[in-house]
């Protein structure tokens, strides 16, 4: 086990020894700088498919100018910040199931950006991915998306142009689709990220701290040297905004992890139970947790509860070094909103609730399926000759990463395992999936999700129907793993992207 221990550490300070001076280079990419052949060649080009239209339905509009923000997070923090309409988060979405959506996206930005409707299923040619669905929009230029919003939940929207740094510079925000007939009367929308405030992103010269990264075995060790503050809505500490409540008012809180490491928040005893994850309702998620463990990308709803008039806070685990600026005060009114962010609070067990832990309420297949397409997804690191550190799917990096092919109709076999040492949370774009097991062991109760958080060892066996047609990403949610490779593509049979990696538009899709 010593043995182990040691090799792991040798790999990666190998890793960052061999990376130091690439990762600062504004000129990285991963691989080559074409698409995978299939997914230029077919009969039909992506734009022709699955059109939508309004017909008779109401029509949502909205306004977003990508536009360069300077941004307090905290009294003495403030950051140069990317944003929709000028804050972090951008500016909220809502509508109702059954909507048509219309949004028109201003670029006043000085480099390309487009915007990704995380969890959605739409037309292909409205995913906002640069280089594969749509050029990327240049600066002082204007694209519109329109979509229906066929399914309600919690979703988000984010810049999928080098989306490593433009994520990680706050071009992102909420979008919530309701029900027709809302199941709560009050609710909150909560956004967690990770800032470099005071060092520069890329600074991975603590070896001693990822050695101890690496020896905690938690799977963070690159992501945690590169962040020094935690935000919620795009504020830290005591800037952080209060969630307003009656003692026993009940309100649906709605969770988005915008960052690249996964977030563990501790809730008062017995106050919360899960909900919905990834858009999808759960069930038997009654239990004693407190804790709540969200991945990057991942999207988690709770009910929870205020069991006491007394002022109270919902935090990062005190085991997080800067677990002090991810805090939510609770409060009965603005007036008392002072809650010390070191108030204890500490989780009731060893239990943790995740996005994995309960079962859907609706299912894709009754059964575990007859597959049409297997498809085996190793995801591993390596060092790319001339590049660096390169986190790879197959032992290769996009685009030459091997596609998953498949042909409308299929269904397709996805075996996802780690067998690196950093954490990669799976998200597949424009389908949902169902996960049938995890290291060999069946779920008695499938897990519906288009994000699977995938930690060092682990195995998980997913399924998923082809039924919208289109070349659709499928790649690691913490983007900075993305960018350096970990990214492949679900290839439709019979169409074709008609789009270019680089080129004149810079597409960048990682």
């Amino acid at each position: 086990m010593k043995r182990k221990v040691i090799g792991s550490i040798l790999i990666v300070t190998l890793l960052v020894i061999g990376g130091a001076v690439f990762l600062n280079s504004p000129f990285y990419s991963s691989g080559g700088s074409t698409l995978p052949e299939g997914v230029t060649q077919g009969e039909t080009s992506i734009l022709e498919v699955n059109a939508q239209g309004p017909e008779d339905r109401p029509v949502k509009t909205f306004n977003l100018i990508a536009e360069e923000t300077e941004w307090d997070i905290s009294e003495g923090k403030k950051v140069n910040a990317w944003t929709y309409n000028g804050t972090v988060p951008g500016e909220p979405l809502r509508v109702t199931e059954g909507d048509f959506i219309r949004i028109n996206l201003k670029n006043e930005l000085d480099v390309p950006v487009t915007i990704h409707w995380h969890g959605m299923l739409l037309p292909n040619k409205m995913d906002g991915v640069p280089g594969l669905t749509q050029d990327a929009v240049q600066p002082g230029e204007s694209f519109t998306y329109e979509f229906i919003a066929n399914d309600a939940g919690t979703y988000w929207y984010h810049s999928h142009q080098h989306s490593s740094k433009q994520v990680d510079k706050g071009l992102y925000g909420s979008l919530v689709i309701e029900e027709k007939q809302k199941e709560y009367e009050k609710e909150e929308f909560f956004i967690l990220d990770e800032w470099a405030v005071n060092q520069e992103k890329r600074d991975i010269t603590n070896m001693g701290g990822m050695m101890k990264g690496a020896m905690s075995g938690n799977g963070e060790a690159d992501t945690e040297q590169m962040y020094d503050t935690f935000t919620v809505n795009g504020k830290a500490g005591q800037a952080v905004e209060p969630l307003v409540m009656k003692e026993g008012e009940t309100a649906r809180l709605r969770f988005v992890n915008a960052g690249y490491q996964q977030h563990q928040l501790v809730f008062p005893e017995n106050a919360m139970k899960v909900i919905e994850v990834d858009g999808e309702k759960v069930k038997n998620s009654g239990g004693t947790s407190n804790v709540l463990e969200i991945a990057p990308g991942e999207r988690i709803d709770v009910e929870y509860t205020r069991q006491s008039s007394k002022a109270t806070i919902i935090k990062e685990n005190s085991n997080r070094e800067n677990a002090d600026d991810m805090v939510i005060p609770v409060v009965s009114s603005e007036e008392d909103a002072s809650v010390p962010s070191n108030q204890s609070i500490s989780s009731s067990g060893s239990d943790v609730a995740t996005g994995t832990s309960f079962g859907s309420e609706e299912v894709i297949f009754e059964e575990v399926p007859e597959p049409d397409v297997t498809y085996n997804m190793d995801l591993n690191m390596g060092m790319d000759m001339g590049e660096g550190v390169a986190f790879q799917i197959n032992d290769q990096v996009f685009p030459d990463t091997p596609p998953i092919d498949v042909k409308e109709g299929d269904i397709v076999k996805v075996k996802i395992t780690n067998t690196g040492n950093m954490n990669h949370p799976m998200h597949l774009h424009g389908h949902r999936f169902q996960v049938a097991s995890k290291n060999g062991n069946k779920y008695d109760a499938p897990r519906v999700k288009d994000l699977i958080h995938v930690k060092p060892g682990e195995e998980y066996t997913i399924y998923f129907k082809a039924d919208n047609k289109g070349e659709w990403l499928f790649h690691c949610h913490d983007n900075n793993h993305a960018a350096r490779g970990m990214v492949t593509i679900v290839d439709y049979k019979g169409v074709y992207s008609p789009f270019e990696l680089s080129g004149e538009h810079n597409n960048q899709p990682n």
